[in-house]
């Protein structure tokens, strides 16, 4: 497929450019920064004339794209002021959804976050691991935001029955240098709880995107995407005994399996996270 990558400058963006392009696929990134060359464009997504362009042609580069894969964003609460935020995100994601759907592109995947699941568990989850079939749970204008663009995919894929939107609620992306800090985390439990203990390897992340595209299925589909891991070396037992004690266990639940239920990804998706920090460190 010929792919657009938004924030292809981005943590996870640089590997899944990466990625697509090592699988065959003719990938060209959109961001505000980035390296000159063909597979790159410099847009301001904000401005919703730039966004229809770029993807429409740019120059003999291209004459359309087979699909997108929507990353650009503020990456997380707290980084700018919560209406920045708001304003940026909201636009960005409206303007490449509806630019989409105007220029005839079918195949969307794009990011969005283990935050509408009730993090940092202030609350505790309704039970564990947690999936997608309990209500969001924005605590974050961050969170809300992408509570917000899921609401926006839903109802566009009811206007256009044709179009797949796959929205991927990543986990905290790592590169595989950050794993050397992950033994630290063991010393508190309190630490980590804030996602319930998860990850997923940018590399993991590329893969998913990419078997959303494949799969493209029509209609709106949210999947959480994590590791099969958790950041810890103590066992799930231990953890949720100290920190959630309370919380309905489901089946399951191994020592060190991830508590961001990966399920449906793995059914409908046929994603497989291949890495963990456990090899590396």
């Amino acid at each position: 497929m010929r792919i657009a990558v938004t924030g292809s400058s981005g943590k996870l963006g640089s590997v899944v450019v990466r990625e697509l392009r090592a699988h065959g696929h003719d990938v060209i990134g959109f961001d505000a920064v980035g390296e000159r060359g063909p597979g790159f464009v410099q847009v301001d997504l904000a401005d919703y004339g730039q966004v229809v362009d770029a993807l429409t042609a740019v120059g003999d580069r291209h004459d359309g794209f087979d699909a997108i894969a929507h990353l650009a964003a503020i990456p997380a609460p707290g980084i700018r002021s919560d209406v920045a935020t708001f304003h940026n995100n909201m636009t960005v994601t409206f303007n490449v959804l509806w630019a989409a759907v105007r220029t005839g592109i079918r195949k969307i995947a794009y990011a969005s976050s283990e935050t509408v699941l009730g993090l940092p568990f202030d609350v505790p989850p309704p039970y564990v691991p947690v999936d997608e079939e309990y209500a969001p749970r924005p605590e974050s204008v961050y969170s809300l935001v992408k509570v917000l663009e899921e609401r926006l995919a839903t109802e566009l894929v009811r206007w256009h029955p044709d179009l797949s939107i796959s929205a991927l609620r990543f986990s905290n992306v790592m590169w595989p240098e950050d794993y050397a800090e992950f033994p630290s985390y063991d010393a508190d439990a309190l630490a980590r709880k804030w996602n319930l203990w998860g990850y997923i390897d940018a590399r993991d992340g590329a893969q998913a995107v990419e078997r959303a595209l494949d799969a493209a299925i029509p209609g709106f589909q949210a999947y959480i995407i994590a590791a099969a891991d958790t950041v810890m070396s103590r066992s799930n037992d231990e953890l949720l005994a100290e920190v959630f004690p309370d919380v309905p266990r489901r089946a399951g639940i191994e020592a060190h399996t991830t508590l961001l239920g990966i399920e449906k990804a793995r059914r409908m998706l046929g994603y497989a996270p291949a890495h963990s920090w456990r090899d590396a460190v």
